[in-house]
């Protein structure tokens, strides 16, 4: 596995931290962006083009039904609470990269990898050291057209966001209203180059 070359723990305002989620959002964030389905074979049917998944249970689930998904970010946590054993080792055995990102935030390190990841030939494992849920924000945003983004709606079951450019710009749209360098935020998410 591979660490990210920044992803040592950071002070608040290390040039890590790109964007922070403010309070006044937090609520916009609870409702689901897309259909929330419980069976994860039913939701594999309607996926037709590159998966990412977003959180361990949800990643647990996908592997079980024989899907392994393209991209997939996982904490080693659930509902704040540190998820099984048998889920831990399932979702973390093809960890290819390891970051830090902290709670509420979207930092460079965890950018940088998704980019990677979304560009990789091979499925690619991100484990994120701190918090991984808002990253599913920026997979919108930055994953092809046609691909779906998956990520859990705790005690309902899983979010599929099939990719559309109105999902993108519902995502723009939010992503520009967090906290901090959101130039940076885009010049990481879009380029190839880091910025």
């Amino acid at each position: 596995m591979t660490r990210d070359d920044d992803t040592q723990p950071t002070s608040p305002d290390s040039d890590d931290q790109l964007l922070v989620l403010p309070d006044d959002l937090r609520h916009e964030l609870k409702e689901p962006m897309g259909p929330i389905e419980t069976d994860a074979d039913r939701l594999l049917e309607t996926v037709d083009g590159p998966l990412i998944a977003v959180g361990d249970v949800v990643t647990y689930h996908l592997l079980q039904a024989g899907h392994r998904p393209d991209v997939a970010l996982v904490d080693g946590r659930t509902k704040r609470s540190a998820v099984d054993e048998e889920i831990h080792e399932a979702v973390t055995a093809g960890a290819s990269i390891e970051v830090r990102n902290p709670p509420a935030e979207l930092a460079a390190p965890v950018v940088r990898a998704l980019r990677r990841a979304l560009e990789a030939d091979e499925p690619t494992t991100i484990l994120v050291d701190g918090e991984e849920d808002l990253v599913a924000l920026p997979a919108i945003v930055a994953a092809p057209e046609g691909a779906s983004v998956v990520y859990g709606q705790p005690d309902e079951g899983m979010v599929h966001v099939k990719i559309t450019d109105e999902h993108r710009a519902e995502m723009r749209d939010l992503l520009e209203r967090f906290e901090g360098d959101t130039d940076r935020f885009w010049a990481l998410l879009e380029s190839d180059a880091d910025a």
